[in-house]
């Protein structure tokens, strides 16, 4: 039977479908900011992608808390690695956890302050100001550098899994994590 809980020998069942499901959803959320980018604006597919990166950011930040509290429950219980390496890899999540809840609270608290509200699946959070407040829109600028960012951790965080654990130590940590 499948365990729920994560063990020290492998992931449990909710800390696997929340990796995986997250990290399809921020490779749909780095798409449709790439589109954003790169796409002229007119673009169909930039619009069609662009249109759900705000209510896929909130439910993100959402699930990052949900993984979050899961795995402060799962700690003691989790697989692990010793040494500088387990340092290390501490160190990489710790970073990760940190940018998918900051880049996307920048940006909420820009919207709290700005001229044209914030809505989530269709419930508006905040209304519209007439004026924006200076100061949040400043943080709201730092949203997309630091998404950026955090989209270069991901890619460092799927070659350490690759390179490292299956190639290099080869040690199963994908298995766990299947």
């Amino acid at each position: 039977m499948m365990k729920l809980t994560d063990s020290p020998e492998r992931y449990g069942l909710i800390s696997r479908f929340l990796h995986w499901g997250m990290a399809i959803l921020f490779a749909m959320q780095f798409a449709s900011a790439a589109a954003h980018w790169a796409l002229p604006r007119g673009s169909s597919l930039r619009e069609t992608l662009w249109a759900y990166h705000v209510n896929l950011g909130v439910t993100l930040l959402l699930l990052v808390v949900l993984r979050g509290l899961w795995g402060l429950w799962n700690l003691r219980a989790r697989p692990t690695e010793a040494g500088p390496m387990g340092k290390a890899a501490k160190a990489g999540h710790a970073a990760l956890y940190a940018l998918m809840a900051i880049v996307p609270s920048l940006k909420i608290i820009g919207a709290a302050g700005g001229t044209r509200g914030f809505s989530y699946l269709g419930f508006q959070i905040f209304p519209a100001r007439e004026t924006a407040i200076a100061w949040t829109k400043t943080i709201s600028e730092w949203h997309g550098a630091l998404g950026w960012s955090l989209a270069i951790l991901v890619l460092g965080h799927i070659g350490a899994a690759l390179v490292w654990h299956h190639l290099v130590k080869r040690d199963n940590v994908l298995k766990r994590m299947a």
